[in-house]
């Protein structure tokens, strides 16, 4: 179990430093790259997209579906059907594969910053029109999706109304959360996070906001099992790993820790499992839409 829980934990890790699914970077709050290789094109609406990462996926797809021509494979867009006759340039963590992007003839690759850079360069050196992007904060997520709005020649304001329902109308939750992405090691976001943000989006009193540490990972802090002990929240999100085997993997994981059934939140029975796409790593539009209406059914409803 324990070799088990450490190849989760590093899985996390992983996610959290290549993010080969999704936009979600660990930089600070307000990083958001969009950087556009100049191209004699680059005035003209694109119209053959093809994005390496599923949010970009996501947001080409609800502004323009048609001008969506090949997709980085992602589990999040395994069963929906309306994904499934365009073609996939990657699968899972591999790079994207270079010869069937050029053979796509796109006017616009979008990447992902820290993950795609080395595919975007080779693209670049063709002479193909490229974006490197960065998810770390709701407003990223809006300015982003203006971005290809404009590059695409779409209307990103319906959209971004559809982003607006998923906040909430009045945030009322005032006890202390901690959110716990692992546990071997303890990890935690910071304000610095997509998760820190999020929960900042809705006035939730994330113990973990400030704190900073040694992880190399930024937007990320690990903690002792004393560490948690003393800042014992009232609230806690425990996030399962996309490759769990089930549902309460990593909450039988906790309960095993002597620690656990000292804190307020075991005690009062506050503890609440979320997914790993849309808290930690945002995915795609849908991932957020289900974390944002979780934390209002949860997380409100526990005041």
């Amino acid at each position: 179990m324990y070799r088990r829980w450490i190849l989760s934990a590093l899985a996390i890790i992983l996610g959290l430093v290549l993010n080969a699914c999704s936009t979600a970077t660990i930089q600070p709050p307000q990083a958001q790259v969009t950087t556009i290789t100049p191209t004699s094109n680059q005035q003209k609406s694109a119209k053959r997209v093809v994005t390496l990462s599923s949010l970009a996926t996501d947001i080409i797809y609800q502004l323009d579906k048609t001008k969506l021509v090949g997709i980085a494979g992602s589990t999040l867009f395994k069963n929906d059907s309306s994904f499934k006759d365009i073609p996939r340039v990657s699968e899972g963590q591999t790079p994207p594969n270079l010869e069937k992007i050029v053979a796509l003839k796109p006017d616009l690759v979008i990447g992902v910053e820290g993950f795609s850079n080395q595919a975007i360069q080779r693209l670049q050196e063709l002479g193909v029109p490229t974006l490197l992007t960065q998810v770390k904060t709701w407003e990223s997520l809006e300015n982003l999706t203006q971005k290809l709005a404009e590059l695409i020649g779409a209307n990103p304001q319906p959209l971004l109304n559809h982003y607006k329902s998923f906040l909430p109308d009045k945030a009322t939750h005032n006890l202390s959360t901690l959110v716990l992405v692992s546990n071997q090691p303890i990890l935690t976001p910071n304000k610095n996070s997509w998760a820190g943000d999020l929960l900042e989006n809705f006035q939730v009193k994330n113990v973990a906001a400030e704190l900073q540490g040694k992880s190399p990972f930024g937007g990320y802090v690990t903690l002792s099992a004393e560490k948690v002990l003393e800042a014992n929240p009232e609230t806690i999100i425990v996030v399962n790993p996309p490759q769990a085997n089930s549902q309460t993997e990593i909450l039988e994981s906790f309960n095993k820790e002597p620690f656990w059934q000292k804190l307020k939140a075991t005690q009062n029975n506050r503890v609440y499992i979320f997914d790993y796409y849309g808290l930690v790593n945002p995915g795609s539009i849908d991932a957020i839409q289900k974390a944002c209406e979780q934390l209002k059914k949860d997380l409100f409803a526990s005041n």
